[in-house]
């Protein structure tokens, strides 16, 4: 496990209320990407590390950067700025590889930093705004912490292969 996703997960411990009911609890972890700041379920995250050398594919989307090699294995990486039709910028000290999984896929998403593990409680949570293509959206709903809004992403869509 990566230290900056056991960082995490020890802020997360840290806030456990031993009096809540913890299915009452979604646990996720924040990223920024452009000006906007996303999250995703913890447990959708396998690991979180600062940029490697990766491989350009040809033939693929502009926003699949290539590959990378994770201790042997082969996992496609994808700029989230240019899937979220923003323009690519160079990566910084502060930016990230989070490496996502779900029961029959992984791929590694340039992030441009990290924010915080953030504990919500499901009530917490509303909807998806609703879009003319509500089925192709990658937003599973908007969570409401003190004064922000959170984006919460669907990890189903972000991993599917569309390339």
């Amino acid at each position: 496990m990566s230290e900056k996703l056991q960082d995490i997960i020890n802020q997360q411990q840290d806030q456990i209320d031993p009096e809540e009911n913890m299915d009452d609890i979604v646990q996720l972890v924040g990223f920024v990407i452009g000006e906007e700041e996303f999250s995703v379920p913890i447990l959708s995250i396998q690991e979180i590390i600062k940029p490697i050398d990766w491989t350009r594919v040809p033939r693929t989307p502009e926003y699949v950067l290539g590959v990378f090699n994770l201790r042997g294995t082969v996992i496609p990486l994808i700029d989230l700025r240019l899937k979220f039709g923003l323009r690519s910028e160079k990566m910084t000290e502060n930016s990230r590889f989070m490496v996502m999984k779900n029961e029959t896929e992984t791929a590694g998403f340039v992030i441009d930093r990290l924010t915080e593990a953030i504990r919500l409680k499901k009530q917490e949570i509303g909807p998806a705004p609703e879009t003319s293509m509500q089925e192709k959206t990658m937003i599973e709903g908007v969570g409401k912490q003190n004064d922000k809004i959170l984006t919460i992403l669907k990890v189903d869509k972000l991993l599917a292969r569309d390339f």
